[in-house]
Order: C-alpha cells, then sequence, then structure tokens
C-alpha cells in the first residue's frame, strides 16, 4: 500500500478473480437481472459507500434513498463541482473542455473520501481515471449499478445537462461509452447490482442487505 494525499488511502487493488469473472461475464453475455455480485468490500474504510455507473443508472436516486435508509449523509460529485464552481457542467465542458473537468473530479473526490459514513454518487467518467478509481475502492465500498443502454438512453434522452451527449445519436454515444467503461466500472466495484428491474425502494432494501453482508458498518457518526 501506498501514501498519497494525507487523510486518504490509496492503494494498488489486484483481485485475481476479476479479469476471469468479467471474461465470463462478456464471453456468456450475463445479463444481471434483479442479480447482485459482490466482492470483498473495504467494509473499515469509514462507512463509505460510493456509487458508480454509466449517467441515467440513477446514482442520485438510488444514493439518496441508500443514505436516508443507512442514515448517511449524501454527496453527488457533479452537484458538489457545481456548487464549487458556481457553474453548470455544460458550461465548465464548453469553458475547460473535458479534461478540465476530469481534473476538478480528481480533485473533489480526493476531498469527498476523507468524509466519513457517506453515501457518494460520482460521475459517469469518473473511472476512467486510475487515480479515481484507486480513491474510490480504497477509501470505501463500490457499488455499480448497471443498466442496459435501452435504459440508459431512455432515462437521459430528454436531458440537456450532459454534454457529453449532445450529439446527432445520443443512443450510440452511450453505447460507445458502455463498451469503454462497463469493464472498469466492473473492476472497481465491490458490489454489481442491476438497477433497471426493481423500484427505488425494493434496490435500496436489498442493497443494504448486501452491504450489512459484504461487512459494512452502518453505525458510524454522520458527516455534518
Amino acid at each position: 500500500m501506498a501514501q498519497g494525499t494525507p487523510g486518504i488511502i490509496f492503494c494498488v487493488y489486484a483481485d485475481a478473480g476479476i479479469s476471469a469473472t468479467i471474461a465470463r461475464m462478456n464471453s456468456a453475455k450475463v445479463t444481471m437481472a434483479a442479480t447482485m455480485t459482490q466482492k470483498p468490500a473495504a467494509a473499515e474504510a469509514g462507512g463509505n459507500i460510493f456509487l458508480v455507473g454509466m449517467m441515467g443508472a440513477g446514482k442520485t436516486t438510488i444514493g439518496k434513498s441508500l443514505a436516508s435508509y443507512l442514515d448517511k449523509t449524501f454527496f453527488d460529485s457533479d452537484r458538489e463541482i457545481q456548487k464549487r464552481t458556481g457553474v453548470s457542467i455544460p458550461v465548465i465542458f464548453e469553458i475547460e473542455g473535458e479534461a478540465g473537468f476530469r481534473k476538478r473530479e480528481t480533485e473533489m473526490l480526493q476531498e469527498l473520501v476523507k468524509f466519513k459514513s457517506i453515501v457518494l454518487a460520482t460521475g459517469g467518467g469518473a473511472v476512467l481515471s486510475a487515480e479515481n478509481r484507486d480513491l474510490l475502492r480504497c477509501n470505501g465500498t463500490v457499488v455499480y449499478l448497471q443498466a442496459t443502454v435501452d435504459d440508459l438512453w431512455r432515462r437521459t434522452r430528454h436531458d440537456r445537462g450532459r454534454p457529453l451527449l449532445q450529439t446527432p445519436n445520443p443512443h450510440a454515444k452511450l453505447a460507445e461509452f458502455y463498451a469503454q467503461r462497463n469493464l472498469l466500472y466492473c473492476e472497481t466495484a465491490h458490489i454489481i447490482v442491476e438497477s433497471g428491474t426493481q423500484s427505488t425502494r425494493q434496490l435500496t432494501h436489498s442493497l443494504a442487505q448486501q452491504l450489512a453482508g459484504a461487512g459494512l458498518r452502518i453505525d458510524e457518526t454522520k458527516t455534518d
């Protein structure tokens, strides 16, 4: 384990079963409807829960519900970036480009993972950075909310606040992002859950049970 910024745990993770599991998932084209896959969680890392997944996967909706259910504090990294800068995500992309936004995203994650007993909804592209993946996996329990491209498109097609989807064919763009990011989500997550087949309430309850089974402590002091 290597040390980085004070207050943040950095580590190099190597799960011998990850590559084989992902390969089997891809070759078999597994659909994880109403099922969950679990790996050893970072249960002692402050009781934090970090949600990853594509735009439209339900990270904010599920995150708020889960935080309320477990009596934790909810954060949304994109919302925190907007509060810090005073402008919307599309404006940041327009002025600084995606590279500028990704830099701000990493800086924000470095701050947020220092908190205790939080539920954090991350941006869809946060896992593109190896540093971000390391920050999340080593400072809490990472949950991948997986959804099909069709479900993602249905949920985001009218949303003008997603600059990367402002293209002539957003469905194709989502498919491209999914192909690029799905393995990174799977590699980073301790728990993988299909988010398209259950209600928010059902998913919250079943996910809470999975988290408890992974050894997550849910009685940590909340972050103010």
